[in-house]
Order: structure tokens, then sequence, then C-alpha cells
């Protein structure tokens, strides 16, 4: 131990945990951190080398006999069905069931949702009501056949903390100097101090700006491996990581088909893993994700105000010396096209992740450092309890080119600095004047990547500055972009068509080669886009064997404006006909404005009714997610088959949804891809329902 150890031990004693074993287990499994942490503070609270190498074996022994993986549900659940009952490591929700009029349990690998529970755990762990708790848990097997449960819970040992103390945080604070609580952080997150240059050290704090600061919108965009996504995957059981993929306004915000608050309502920071590669469904996303980065609350049928911040990360491929003496690159360039101006404005703090260093074990600590999930349990009492902003806003000064949002975003970049460092109390002069500059510069960096994109000066007054306590004006620059002209006063350009100059390229000619799409057109029908073009009637056969069609190009350029899709289709039955029926709802919500779909079929007496109504409401779970509902009624004496949607275009299929062959093989070209699978000959007829 050196001294800084010896300190937080004994100041901190029980809440410590030396990091590099954790390094040297966490390679192996793939277990949550605050997991391996309260297993090792069990078996290896020892300096001696033969009994940390034998406490390190029983941890893996542990793991192995105790925590459930995901894909070990089932003979986990069987373990406990043979032997009456057995101890697992595993993440527990209560939940209150307003039908049973009780409490239930939930266990997430385990994969059980009805699990009976004592009222004592969830009276004395506030936490399994409000999220979840990792803990030690015995299940037992219930023998009693006429009960409506198989499993109850015997005994429940919490991992993470079910209560924190923040007078007792605060104290042991006290004890500090700020460049030792500054270490003590770092190498809480495992990172060796002394191996980081002091600004590194703040780009390391500033990434924990999020977790601690409401309502805190941070970017970062940098090279591979540098450890952007760990903070917000690993660090906290507060945040969570969404890695790509679609991002919809039901998932995030608000889903109005179940009533129910989205991301935002339930984690203190949503993290947006490789940026560029998220999707946006709809513009009403972006516009409600402008209103909540702005001010924390938005409206969908109902207020909804929450406090968490939103934090993305992402890859910069460019080289940055390049971007910045660019007239036509920002340091924007990954961001989807939907993030548009109004959306960078929000963004308080550009992290520089060029400068942060690649992930390395030379940059690892072999100290000790906080159990994780205790720095996260301070920086969630923080964000939910504690208010720095109005202390800031009586300090800080800052200069005249310094306008509303760069304001807001500095004050918040400082009031996060001041809650990880500063807990107990107020810094001094010197060290308030490092978070100001900081907190500038980030916002700064924000503000010349605008004011490139923009075509007039909006974003013109760059030179961000603050007070010093001397009374002297310091304008703060970014390294990067201090000796670039075309960051510094870029050349005005028209973006708009038709403007007689010529618009900049995303990238230019000779940095991408140019790639040429290849549009394969099918007789009879329109463009899917349907932009800008009327939509006419169609009427045409489609013959035995042919390829091309899919439910996408038939029915999408019909869906502008539709909101309820309906269906009548009597042959919604076999195995066949149901993925087909799933195929076309995956066709529709490609349409934005589609809120409903409504399904009019028919069974017969050789039907399994039971497997049917299985695989349909798993359909319907799905469109839930999704924000759409799905209804579905049966009409023994159906026999027409048409698409009905409520903007008027009629859709008929001769053969219903089940107009293709069933291919020769499932591993063949066309099994999965329908516009590559051959037909059979149906006629098919859009036309205007009469009014």
């Amino acid at each position: 131990m050196d001294t800084l150890d010896q300190k937080l031990t004994s100041t901190f004693d029980g809440k410590v945990v030396r990091k590099d074993l954790l390094h040297r287990i966490k390679k192996g499994t793939n277990v949550p951190t605050f997991v391996l942490e309260f297993l090792l503070a069990r078996f290896c609270a020892s300096d001696d080398d033969s009994e940390i190498q034998a406490g390190l074996e029983a941890v893996l022994d542990t793991l192995n006999d105790n925590y459930v993986r995901p894909n070990e549900a089932n003979s986990a659940q069987s373990k406990v069905a043979t032997k009456g009952k057995h101890r697992f490591i595993d993440k527990v929700h209560v939940n209150y069931v307003e039908k049973d009029r009780r409490h239930w349990a939930a266990l997430e690998n385990f994969d059980s949702r009805k699990v009976a529970i004592s009222e004592k755990y969830y009276r004395d762990h506030d936490r399994l009501l409000q999220g979840g708790l990792w803990a030690e848990v015995t299940l037992a097997f219930n023998e009693i056949e006429d009960d409506d449960y198989a499993f109850y819970i015997e005994d429940l040992r919490p991992i993470q903390m079910s209560r924190f103390d923040f007078a007792r945080y605060c104290e042991g604070r006290e004890q500090f100097t700020r460049d030792e609580w500054l270490d003590v952080v770092l190498r809480s997150v495992g990172l060796e101090p002394s191996k980081l240059s002091p600004r590194v050290k703040l780009h390391f704090i500033a990434r924990l700006a999020p977790l601690i600061e409401p309502n805190y919108n941070f970017i970062e965009l940098g090279p591979r491996g540098t450890g952007k996504s760990y903070f917000f995957s690993e660090f906290s059981p507060y945040s969570t990581l969404i890695s790509g993929g679609q991002a919809t306004k039901a998932t995030l915000f608000y889903n109005n088909q179940r009533h129910k608050i989205g991301l935002v309502g339930y984690w203190d920071t949503v993290a947006f893993d490789e940026v560029g590669g998220i999707k946006v469904k709809d513009q009403d996303t972006i516009q409600i994700m402008k209103d909540f980065m702005a001010n924390g609350r938005f409206s969908r049928g109902v207020e909804v105000i929450a406090d968490a911040s939103m934090a993305f990360v992402g890859n910069l491929d460019l080289s940055v010396e390049q971007v910045v003496n660019s007239e036509v690159h920002d340091l924007f360039q990954p961001l989807p096209k939907e993030f548009d101006l109004a959306v960078q404005d929000r963004f308080a703090c550009y992290l520089p992740g060029w400068e942060m260093p690649k992930n390395s074990s030379e940059f690892l600590t072999s100290n000790y450092g906080f159990i994780t999930d205790y720095l996260a349990e301070a920086f969630h009492y923080q964000l939910k309890q504690t208010n720095r902003y109005e202390e800031v806003s009586k300090r800080i000064k800052l200069g005249r080119a310094v306008e509303g949002r760069d304001e807001k975003g500095i004050k918040k970049t400082v009031c996060a600095f001041l809650k990880i460092l500063h807990p107990n109390g107020a810094p001094s002069d010197q060290e308030f004047a490092e978070y100001v500059a900081y907190a500038v510069e980030g916002r700064r960096r924000v503000k010349e990547q605008m004011n490139k994109r923009k075509t007039d000066d909006e974003y013109a007054r760059i030179n961000l500055s603050y007070i010093d306590a001397s009374g002297n004006d310091v304008v703060v620059y970014c390294p990067e972009s201090r000796n670039a002209p075309a960051t510094q006063e870029p050349t005005r350009k028209s973006i708009h068509a038709g403007s007689g100059d010529e618009a900049p390229t995303a990238l230019a000619p000779s940095d991408q080669p140019v790639v040429s799409a290849v549009r394969v057109e099918q007789p009879g029908l329109v463009e899917p886009s349907g932009r800008g073009a009327e939509l006419q009637e169609q009427h045409y056969t489609i013959h035995y064997g042919d390829t091309g069609y899919s439910y996408e190009s038939i029915a999408l350029p019909y869906l502008q404006g539709a909101k309820i899709v309906e269906i009548e289709d009597p042959y919604i039955r076999a195995n066949h006909q149901i993925h087909n029926f799933v195929r076309f709802c995956e066709a529709v919500i490609k349409s934005p404005t589609v809120r409903a779909i409504k399904l009019t079929t028919s069974y017969d007496q050789d039907t399994d009714l039971k497997d049917v109504a299985e695989r349909l409401e798993e359909l319907k779970q799905s469109l839930l997610e999704m924000d759409i509902a799905l209804e579905i009624k049966i009409n023994e004496n159906l026999h027409d088959r048409e698409i009905r949607l409520d903007n008027g275009w009629v859709i008929k299929i001769g053969r219903g949804l089940d107009f293709f062959q069933k291919p020769d093989s499932w591993f063949g070209i066309g099994a999965n891809d329908l516009t590559l699978r051959r037909c059979l000959e149906t006629k098919v007829d859009i036309f205007k329902a009469k009014a």
C-alpha cells in the first residue's frame, strides 16, 4: 500500500477493493463489475499472495456454482426443483401486481417473473422496488401444487448497496486534498493517475459528468479502443447503453400504447454507443429529443419530466488536424443527418476523444479504489438530491460572447466537477477557475463546429471567455483548432440547392470512392418513396414464378399519412401464414405514421387455437414496444381478402398475404428476402375507396 491506499482503507473501511484483482479476474468472466468486487471483498481481503490466490480460486468456484448466466435459466430452475433449494447470484426486482393484490419477485437471469417473496426484504431494501438489486438469493421449490407459484425466496443478501449514507461519504472526503481525491476517483474506475497528465485526468472526470448531473448532454467522438462506452455500461447500475440500432420515441420517451414512460424515466444516464449508426424512425423522435435535452421535459399526450442525462459516444475516423483545417469537414461529421444544429446546440460539452489514451494494461492501477457500486451510489444520490447550480451561478463570471445555451452548458459542467471532486464543500479560487476553463473549452468545441456548418453568423461568437479572480477576461481556445483559420474564420458557403454556390460535400471525392446504387424497376409499381409524385390507382397481375415483389414494395408507397391498417385475410393460421403476417407487419411499421394494425381472420376445426394465439400474442407484445397496437378479431364467415388504410386506399391481393411459393430449401436464396422468392399467380388491385 502507498500513502493514499492507507488513508483510503482506514477512512472508508469495507468500501474499497484492490483493483488489480478485479482486472485479473474480469478478463475471463462476463460478470458485472460490482458482483466481482463483492466476491473479491469476501475472499481476497488479505495482503498475503497465497491467500489472495486461494481467494481468486474461491471467487471462480462461487461464480461457476452460483452465478446464473442468461442461457442457463432452465438448468438453474431444474436444479432448484431437484435439490429443493439453491443459492444464486442474480438481479432481483420486486413488483406490485394489482390483479393479484400482492408483491412478486422477478429474477433476471433465472428467468422467473413470479417468485414469492417476504415483505421484510423489500421493506428493508428500497432498491428492490426501484429498478432491482443484485443479491445472493436462496431460492426454494414450492411443493404445494395448489399454489400458483413454483419458487419462493428463502433468504436474500444484497450485493449492491441497499442504502447510502451521504453524510458519511462527505465526512470521509474531508480527510483528502483535492488532488488526492481526484486520484481516488480515477483509481476507482481502474486507472493509475500517476500515468496520466493533469489534462487527461480532467477528461476522465468529464466522462463521469452525465452520471452525476441531471439533464446533462454530453458528446465524445474519437478513435476506437479508448474506453468511451465502459463508463456507461460497467461503472454505474443507473446507466444504460444503447448500442446502435433504431431509436424510437416509444423506447426512449413514452409508449402511448402501454401508457409507460421510456428509458429516460428509469435511468440516470441514457448513453448511445456508435452514435453514427443510430437510425431515427421518424422526425417526432428528434423533436421530442430536442425538447427533453433542452429542459428535461416533453409531452406525448401526457406531460413527462425526467432527470436522465444523455451521452453520445462514437468513432471519429478522419484526421482531427485535417478536419479543423478543412472548409467542408467538421468534428460532428459522424453524427446522423437527423442530428441537426438544434440538437448539436444542446450539447453542454464535447470531450476530445482523440486526446484519450488507448486501452492498455500500463494505465491500469494495482492500488485500492472504491467499490464501484459505492461510488455509483454516491453519484446517483447527488444527481437526485443535490443541486449546485445556484452556487456556481453566484461565483462564476463569464465573458460577453457567452450566450444562453453556452452559459447553461458551462455551468452544468462546472456543477458536475464540484459534485465529483467537492461533494462536501467549495473549491479554492484556483481549482474553480480550472473547472470553468475546462467547461468553457468543452462548450466552445461545440460552437465552433456549428459555426462551420451555418451559412450565416448565428454561431459566430465562438471566443467564449470567463473573468478570473483578478478581473481579467480570459478567452479559452480548443488546442486542436486554435491555429486553424478554417475553424476560427470559416468561409460562408450556401448549402441550399439552387443558390448558385457549390454545396460542400460531406467527404471530398479524394477521401472516399464513389459508390453508385443500382435500382431494379418493377413493372406497374410506383416509386416506393412516393415523395413528390402523386400516387395512382394500379391493377396488375403477378405471374407464376415472378420475383421482385414484397409486401413493402406493394403497400409501403400507399401508407403515407395512414395511422390504421386493417387486414382481412381468412388464412392466418398455419405456421408459414403467421410468418407472412409478421413480415407484413415489419413492412408496415416502416411507415412512421402507423399506430394500429387490425387483423380480421378465421379458423377451422383443425386449427391449433392455443398455438396460434400464443404466436400472435408474441407479435402483439413486440409491436407494443414499437408503440403500435395490434387488434385481432375472428369472423368465421370471412372469405374476402383486402387491406384497408385509413387514408382512403384499398389494396386487394387475390391470394391475400399468402402469394409466395414455399422455397425449395430454407437455406436457399429467397428463404428470407421475399423479393428473391418466386410468387404464385395473383391479381393486385390498388384503388381509392369510394366516400
